[in-house]
């Protein structure tokens, strides 16, 4: 009677949670797919209807005003994920009425049919794979937009998902040449095509890298095409990006690979492959680099060289991998073959080859300490995690209610909190921790071999005065910012050789500029 009295209780709150649930400040995506189970592919056909108000008023499960209200095939989407958690994540086609695809704008992103629903699990801070792609979005050309939703799929609810962006070429996404069939020869075989390292399905096709990744090994480093699909891609153009990638490899490989006209800078470009490791390194993505890695490469009229991105799946970043030291607020993610080298996806050996150039280390630093004036702050991130925990505040309860996962441990959580505050803070604690250690360690960014840095200071804390030494940068200036990243300069003195915080307290960037305004050094100061 006691085991049946709690039945009774726990579907009798869920009839409750079922019809309180009749609105939401977030969009609401209602699909029913006629009695059809949802399966890992092929997908079914169903109907989908969106309710979103884009003047930002209340959204009503009962509506009948749509955002979107047509068909899609629906299936189910995810590798580890799908098997180890009950909320499933999903691919959705926006299809026409005789079952073609159907290219449309939802949420105000660029038209397309192929879209991803993101269903966070073990990420209970429910926003991992948002922040991050929002992040790189800013930072780098392209990262998938997203939008929070609340899902119901046959009359049943499934809680908070990000309806994602999938990554795909078109203007609005990566956005090099469209690559056809006929296109065999001349400029148009050079791009557009789009690569990535990834665990291998049944139905994709790769190729292998001539090198062994990382610190040698049994594993390879296999390439998998993404665009032009596997099934699309011609003979010509698999023999094309081969070679292409081969040439690359064996600049890199090279003693003059650090030659600007014949080493590795005629086949990529630095920057994007910066930014992409800079978005791995501040969230310590355990699968960064070597799985969900995209690159991509356009015609040669437009750009020759490759480039990294989009970021993809992050899920496991950001402290919530307890394995291969993907917590760690120390350490950095380029090295995951030390840490875990029998693992069967390593780290290819680009990255430590790259890091052996001291231009390369140099750009990648500069590149570093000018984001955490801005995007990258302190006051940025904290600013940004409030925002999304405000528009979530009303959902998580739901979201929750469904899952009662808080507290528990869910593969592979390094943290497990006893409220969803608690995941917050976590996340929050771990990243301005994070951002911290790498500014406090960008000159071993090459594997622990000391780059020279011509600004030192000292006392560090002082309690109102520090002493600067330049290395001989005569013609260098010095600038002072706060935590928000804004030019104090002039609220210091700055003499000759120390600078006096007269009537300041609190973290503060010392900052060395050549003549050209470029920044040659910094460093983190704290005033008590």
């Amino acid at each position: 009677m006691k085991n049946l009295i709690f039945i009774s209780l726990f579907l009798f709150q869920n009839i409750i949670l079922a019809q309180e649930f009749t609105s939401s400040n977030l969009p609401i995506i209602i699909i029913d797919t006629n009695q059809e189970t949802i399966v890992n592919e092929p997908k079914v056909t169903a109907n989908m209807k969106i309710i979103f108000n884009e003047d930002g008023s209340r959204n009503f499960k009962d509506s009948e005003t749509f955002h979107y209200d047509g068909f899609i095939g629906i299936e189910l989407r995810g590798q580890s994920s799908l098997s180890l958690f009950p909320k499933k994540g999903y691919g959705i086609e926006t299809r026409e009425s005789d079952g073609s695809n159907k290219n449309i704008s939802l949420f105000g992103f660029p038209e397309e049919n192929d879209w991803v629903i993101h269903s966070p699990y073990s990420d209970k801070s429910l926003l991992r794979n948002k922040m991050t792609y929002d992040l790189a979005r800013e930072i780098m050309p392209y990262a998938p937009r997203t939008k929070f939703c609340e899902l119901i799929i046959n009359n049943e609810y499934l809680g908070v998902i990000v309806f994602t962006e999938k990554i795909k070429r078109d203007k609005g996404r990566v956005d090099i040449s469209k690559l056809k069939a006929e296109d065999i020869s001349g400029d148009q075989l050079t791009g557009g095509y789009i690569l990535k390292f990834d665990k291998a399905t049944d139905s994709e096709l790769a190729f292998t890298s001539t090198y062994s990744p990382e610190g040698g090994g049994w594993q390879d480093a296999n390439f998998f095409y993404v665009y032009p699909k596997p099934e699309n891609v011609q003979n010509a153009q698999k023999n094309y990006i081969q070679n292409f990638i081969k040439d690359f490899e064996n600049a890199l490989a090279s003693e003059i690979y650090q030659d600007s006209i014949e080493g590795y800078h005629k086949y990529i470009d630095p920057s994007s492959f910066i930014d992409f490791m800079i978005i791995n390194e501040l969230t310590r993505n355990v699968d960064g680099y070597r799985l969900s890695t995209y690159m991509y490469k356009d015609r040669d009229s437009i750009d020759a060289r490759l480039k990294m991105g989009p970021v993809w799946d992050f899920n496991l970043a950001i402290g919530n991998a307890d394995y291969c030291n993907g917590s760690n607020i120390s350490g950095w993610a380029y090295n995951f073959n030390s840490v875990c080298p029998d693992d069967f996806w390593v780290n290819h050996f680009w990255w430590k080859r790259l890091l052996n150039d001291s231009a390369y280390r140099n750009a990648f630093n500069a590149r570093w300490t000018e984001l955490r004036l801005g995007i990258l702050s302190d006051a940025n991130m904290i600013t940004r995690i409030e925002s999304y925990t405000n528009v979530l505040a009303e959902a998580v309860p739901r979201n929750f209610e469904k899952w009662p996962i808080i507290g528990q441990y869910i593969w592979p959580n390094n943290q497990v909190s006893s409220t969803y505050t608690g995941e917050i803070n976590y996340l929050q604690d771990w990243i301005l921790r994070r951002m911290e250690w790498i500014d406090e360690n960008l000159n071993s960014i090459d594997n622990g071999t000391p780059i020279t840095t011509p600004l030192k200071v000292f006392p560090n804390p002082t309690e109102g005065t520090i002493f600067y030494s330049t290395n001989n940068c005569d013609r260098c200036t010095i600038e002072v910012y706060d935590v928000l990243g804004r030019n104090v300069t002039s609220a210091v003195d700055i003499q000759i050789d120390k600078i006096n915080f007269s009537n300041q307290s609190g973290l503060y960037f010392i900052y060395l500029k050549s003549f050209e305004n470029e920044i040659e050094s910094f460093s983190k100061v704290i005033v008590k």
